[in-house]
């Protein structure tokens, strides 16, 4: 029962991460009004934490006026910057940022990459991912680009084998062999965490594992490795807005000194400057 409850869930899910996507994008805008403050959506953790740090500490002495909207999911904070309810906004990676332009038809510009958050497999009773037993049920996130990542951390440790050919939007159906017979549950990204509470295992991005109580660092069972990871989270805004000198301004002070030791002691690890 606990397996089927588990699919149900992820099947209520994806169907309103659909509909959220499903809304008609209104026209561009063709001018902003830069005395505002910038609004800047944002994942709670770690990416509002760094924004109101930014916000108490930063900006006002560095001439910016920041207001920081934040979202629990990865569809609507680029749903609110193509409505123009946001002017930038602060939770995904690149390869993310691809997959949503080409799916939702808009056209966004990356301003700068501020840091790493490495996927973890956590388990509530398996200790060691040597003891991961056949027939595990895993739960990995749904949309194209972090299921694609849990499964390559997955074929990084043995568990299982991806085709040759598998794509950054690789899915269960690239696994070419899996020897442990695991079973997959795909949920949305936010839900990993609770899923541990039906599944063996699960695949979960940094910034949910932080926000469910889980330390990275020390609570996974494998981390994806930082040296060259591609999936630096970004600062991004719409193509119109890229010159906004505020844009800019926030750019700079996401990879400053004092941001960098924001994250270094406030993270410890599990979240990691990408400048």
């Amino acid at each position: 029962m606990r397996r089927i409850a588990l699919a149900l869930t992820a099947a209520a899910l994806a169907v309103g991460v659909v509909a959220c996507g499903d809304e008609e994008q209104p026209a561009s805008s063709s001018s902003t009004d830069t005395s505002k403050p910038l609004v800047v959506g944002a994942s709670p953790v770690p990416h509002a934490e760094i924004l109101n740090f930014i916000k108490d500490n930063l900006a006002e002495k560095n001439g910016l006026e920041l207001e920081v909207k934040e979202f629990t999911d990865y569809v609507l904070p680029n749903t609110a910057l193509v409505d123009h309810q946001l002017d930038a906004n602060y939770f995904q990676t690149p390869a993310y940022l691809a997959e949503q332009e080409k799916s939702r038809n808009f056209k966004a510009t990356s301003v700068v990459g501020v840091h790493i958050e490495p996927l973890g497999l956590y388990s509530r009773d398996i200790k060691d991912i040597g003891a991961v037993p056949n027939g595990a049920q895993v739960a990995i996130p749904n949309d194209a680009t972090n299921e694609a990542r849990a499964l390559r951390l997955l074929a990084a440790n043995n568990l299982i084998t991806l085709k040759a050919d598998a794509t950054e939007s690789a899915t269960v159906r690239d696994i070419e062999s899996n020897p442990k017979h695991l079973e997959f549950a795909e949920v949305e990204a936010a839900q990993t965490p609770r899923a541990l509470d039906d599944a063996d295992l699960a695949v979960i991005n940094g910034n949910y594992a932080i926000e469910g109580g889980l330390t990275p660092s020390t609570d996974a069972l494998v981390l994806e490795a930082a040296e060259n990871n591609p999936n630096a989270n970004l600062l991004v805004t719409l193509p119109e807005e890229a010159q906004d000198p505020r844009v800019k301004k926030l750019a700079a002070l996401l990879t400053s000194p004092e941001v960098k030791q924001f994250i270094d002691e406030k993270y410890q690890g599990a979240v990691l400057p990408a400048f």
